[in-house]
């Protein structure tokens, strides 16, 4: 019988929620899976071992803002899929960092990216867009039309990475899309993430319970 090689899906920021969760569904699959970590030596990949997953799970240093090092990851991986869940996921706290938030969701997805384009133009990439790149429709439902109105450095990253996603795949003819990703919640969803029905977007609520 002939070998038939796996699957294989990169997962950037296989340590949070949506990353674990989708780990233990394309391990289900049957696909071969790989996880980043900036330091993934000392990460303890704590919701993967609450999945009981760990050690199904390939896993790899990579920091996304290093082009060279994700060149190399992508390199030495050789994905047929890429999941982009990584960066700074908290939209407080990109006030007080607005240089990292848009560093760690802008540049890194450009780097993922461009790094497709270099090593293979076939692998599949998913990037995390962010429902608050809609910024406040008031009663208005928002839809993959309605325009983006960002008012955070967080959701001005996001809106500027969908952008990236989309440019790439008109211009370069990529299997790139984005996923507009509107509140969810799970057990493995960490406490400081706030979740009000009719929340003000602020420093001063985001992480109230």
């Amino acid at each position: 019988m002939q070998n038939i090689k796996k699957r294989c899906a990169l997962i950037c920021g296989i340590s949070g929620q949506d990353g674990a969760y989708l780990a233990q569904l394309l391990l289900s699959k049957g696909y071969e899976v790989w996880g980043t970590s900036r330091d993934a030596q000392v990460c303890s990949f704590a919701l993967l071992e609450k999945l009981k997953i760990k050690d199904q799970v390939n896993t790899v240093s990579m920091s996304l803002t290093d082009f060279r090092n994700v060149l190399q990851v992508i390199s030495r991986v050789h994905p047929h899929e890429i999941y982009n869940l990584a960066g700074q996921t908290s939209v407080g706290l990109s006030f007080d960092q607005p240089v990292e938030t848009f560093e760690s969701i802008t540049l890194g997805t450009i780097n993922l990216l461009e790094s497709i384009r270099f090593v293979d133009p076939m692998i599949r990439f998913y990037n995390a867009g962010s429902s608050e790149c809609f910024g406040d429709t008031g009663q208005n439902l928002a839809t993959e039309q309605t325009a983006f109105r960002p008012t955070s450095p967080y959701a001005i990253s996001k809106a500027a990475a969908t952008w990236q996603v989309d440019l790439y795949r008109k211009a370069y003819d990529l299997f790139a899309v984005t996923g507009i990703l509107f509140n969810h919640e799970s057990p493995l969803r960490p406490e400081r993430f706030c979740n009000q029905k009719d929340r003000i977007r602020s420093m001063q609520n985001c992480g109230r319970k």
